[in-house]
């Protein structure tokens, strides 16, 4: 199942630089091992905001949950979840019909 998920890091101005870099840099450890999981699908970041919209895959939303959960800058986080269902007039659904409908 796929979720559009919207994360934004909510890290406070009076915070740790040091201990900034430090989760920063796990996050990112993270990050990649959830996307080799097939979890993380695709990330957007915002500019000018530690916030990104991302779609992620997982089996259900207790798994969705779980994976998230697992960043390291969870405590600090602010997310929004969306589940999505497939839309019937999606351009690359009906672009992959088209494709199979013109092979011999």
């Amino acid at each position: 199942m796929e979720f559009l998920v919207n994360i934004e890091v909510e890290w406070p101005p009076e915070g740790d630089p040091d201990e900034l870099a430090r989760i920063t840099a796990a996050e990112r450890v993270r990050a990649d091992e959830l996307v080799r999981e097939g979890r993380i699908r695709r990330l957007w970041r915002i500019p000018g905001r530690r916030a990104n919209w991302g779609i992620w895959e997982a089996p259900d939303a207790t798994e969705l949950h779980a994976a998230i959960a697992s960043l390291p800058f969870f405590p600090w986080l602010s997310v929004e979840v969306y589940p999505l269902a497939r839309h019937p007039s999606d351009p690359a659904a009906q672009s992959a019909t088209s494709e199979e409908a013109q092979q011999p």
